[in-house]
């Protein structure tokens, strides 16, 4: 519980309200001259709209990125998808861990709720996530210039590279090049690169850690076997479903190599867990295809990650428990452990009412948001779902939102973001409570 000016807040609420200050931070410096490449003030629609994308690490854009923003608009927009992918709670923490000052156990229960942790012990891994964090995209970005500062010159190669290597590991979706990385679809280092940033970021810290520790440690928690194992699932089907769906490739683009292809079919299948990084347009993929990008964006990545959605863990979780339900037993049991009721409970709450929110805003959309020929109930949907997932992939629907149609997509990027528990418990003002009446139990018919 927090206290601000007499008030009471809890640390839902906070953390709501923390990512609400810096989406207005970030939409006041992106109001300045400075910030576009004219010198011309944006509006206040575009700042805000362009804000909460960044902060919501999702790519959702009104402009073009590389066009509209100076470079210290640009600069704004990655540091804004760094702050929103490592959340703000991890900054704040390192700095009263650097400047040796003891943190309260409010901080300290805030950042365990911030950064999906388990254990108040576990706030030491935030040094350790800072660390790992910049160390990889410092890595991303050399890489990158490399390739980039011999068609781009030294200074721009460079910033490129620095601005797609923050970019892809916060799963932001930004990017400084006409068509997101459309050019580079032929391209199978710098594809390499940014996929295998995607894949860091949106693994988990938690994950990270287990992974680097296990040496010492020789063992991993459930949580880090259920997330790779079922993230390896995911990919290896979306690899697999895409090719299908898709012919190979050879509708999107005809004239590229077969080896292409195969790199392009791969990095379709890592985008969509809430990247946003593109090498094609995707109105030009099958409604199958359309379709299976929904369900991914949906899904999202890991929990504890720069990625959004409902997370693997829960997908994962729930497929256990149906197999468990169909076999007619009743403990849900993986890796020699059992999951405990309220995983499940939670998993369930969270996979109902994220339907319910998409639901919700595509209906209103519906109602509300004309739309230009050719363009279908899938253009609603996705861009729903893209916004809800952090995704940022679009069908071209966001260039043509009305004011109320921006305003939806905000808040779906924002709870995608923040989390549907956080942003529900702060809008419910949710107490954790139990009632010491309890009724009696009866059953009823499913099924």
């Amino acid at each position: 519980m927090f206290t601000f000016a007499n008030r009471h807040f809890s640390l839902s609420a906070t953390l709501t309200i923390g990512f609400v200050a810096v989406i207005l931070l970030g939409t006041l410096l992106l109001t300045l001259p400075i910030s576009t490449a004219h010198g011309i003030q944006s509006s206040f629609i575009t700042a805000l709209f362009t804000a909460t994308s960044a902060t919501c690490v999702t790519g959702l854009t009104l402009v073009e990125t590389s066009t509209y923003w100076s470079f210290f608009g640009q600069f704004v927009i990655m540091m804004l998808s760094e702050i929103g992918g490592l959340g703000f709670m991890t900054f704040m923490v390192l700095m009263f861990t650097s400047s040796r000052r003891k943190l309260r156990l409010s901080t300290q229960l805030l950042a365990q709720e911030s950064l999906n942790l388990q254990h108040l012990s576990q706030i030491k891994l935030v040094k350790m996530i800072v660390g790992l964090s910049l160390g990889i995209q410092s890595i991303g970005a050399v890489l990158l210039s490399f390739n980039f500062y011999p068609k781009y010159g030294l200074l721009k190669g460079v910033w490129f590279g620095i601005f797609h290597s923050v970019s892809a590991y916060c799963n932001a979706g930004f990017s400084l090049f006409n068509n997101s990385i459309a050019e580079f679809q032929n391209n199978t280092y710098v594809l390499a690169i940014l996929g295998l940033l995607i894949l860091s970021g949106s693994v988990g810290f938690l994950v990270w850690r287990d992974l680097l520790t296990y040496h010492k440690r020789h063992h991993l928690s459930l949580h880090t076997k259920l997330s790779i194992r079922t993230g390896f699932v995911i990919l290896v089907g979306s690899i697999f479903l895409y090719a299908l769906t898709e012919d190979g490739f050879s509708n999107i683009s005809p004239h590229t190599s077969v080896f292409h292809k195969i790199v392009n079919i791969l990095f379709m299948a890592v985008t969509p867990r809430t990247a946003g990084l593109v090498t094609f347009d995707y109105t030009h993929l099958s409604m199958a295809g359309i379709f299976l990008t929904m369900i991914l964006m949906f899904i999202g990545g890991t929990p504890g990650s720069t990625a959004g959605g409902i997370k693997s863990t829960t997908i994962g979780l729930l497929a256990i428990q149906t197999w468990a339900t169909l076999r007619g037993q009743h403990d849900v049991n993986f890796s020699g452990r059992r999951f405990p009721r309220e995983n499940i409970y939670r998993a369930l709450t969270l996979v109902i009412v994220g339907f319910l929110i998409v639901s919700v805003a595509t209906f209103v959309l519906c109602m509300t948001q004309p739309l230009a020929q050719k363009m279908g109930l899938e253009y609603i949907i996705f861009e729903v779902l893209a916004a809800f997932g952090t995704t940022g992939i679009s069908l071209g629907l966001t260039t043509h939102l009305t004011l109320f149609g921006k305003i939806i997509i905000m808040l779906m990027m924002f709870i995608g973001r923040v989390g549907i528990f956080n942003v529900m418990y702060t809008a419910l003002n949710a107490k954790n409570h139990q009632s010491d009446i309890r009724y009696p139990e009866e059953g009823v018919l499913i099924g």
